[in-house]
């Protein structure tokens, strides 16, 4: 994409570890590597998974890497202390801000057809799986989901009984304006006003 990403967010790291390692065998197409490596940079990954993949990336290394490395070596290079804990998150008893996130559902693709649509208060910053969760305890038969937690964090398998199937080839999609999100609804945060939908999709 034009600014940098390359797929998604989540790709991001293993395609950056392609690139680098490729680029030795042959010659790929020029690619900005500064503008991709910007673009993580600036990103505040949050699943363990994705930070995984990136971080080879940021140092110059690839997966590939690990064949060669030297663990004697690299013991002797550890420091012999642990690192120092992060002071602690202070608490100023501030609340955060409410907002308004409208949130919809939406499936035209199997069985009964529905679309539902309502509006909920959240603290700023809550992520998209708190304005479901609100929702659902707002209104548990229109807008009850389930998920599973993944190595890429939490996954909706299922919204108003209607589940997503392998066979099937269905999930739930999210998107704001149109636009699929690149993040999950465990750490994605709505901004005041936007208009997040779940619309049952087949890929």
């Amino acid at each position: 994409k034009r600014n940098g990403t390359i797929g998604n967010i989540y790709s991001m790291g293993l395609a950056l570890q392609a690139l680098e390692a490729t680029g030795k065998f042959y010659a790929p197409r020029q690619w900005d590597c500064a503008q991709a490596f910007s673009v993580v940079s600036a990103h505040d990954y949050q699943q363990p998974m994705a930070i995984a993949q990136v971080l080879p990336a940021l140092v110059g290394r690839s997966y590939l890497d690990v064949a060669g490395l030297d663990c004697a070596a690299t013991k002797a290079m550890s420091p012999n202390r642990q690192l120092p804990l992060p002071p602690p998150l202070g608490t100023h008893g501030v609340p955060r801000a409410p907002i308004q996130v409208h949130y919809s559902i939406t499936n035209t693709l199997q069985g009964k057809h529905f679309h539902y649509s309502t509006t909920v208060t959240v603290p700023s910053g809550s992520t998209l799986l708190h304005v479901m969760e609100v929702a659902r305890k707002e209104n548990p038969q229109t807008f009850s989901f389930q998920t599973e937690q993944t190595s890429w964090g939490t996954y909706v398998t299922s919204i108003h009984g209607l589940a997503a199937s392998t066979e099937d080839r269905t999930y739930w999609q999210f998107l704001s304006a149109g636009d699929a999100l690149e993040e999950g609804v465990g750490t994605y945060k709505p901004r005041a006003g936007e208009h997040i939908q779940a619309v049952f999709s087949t890929y």
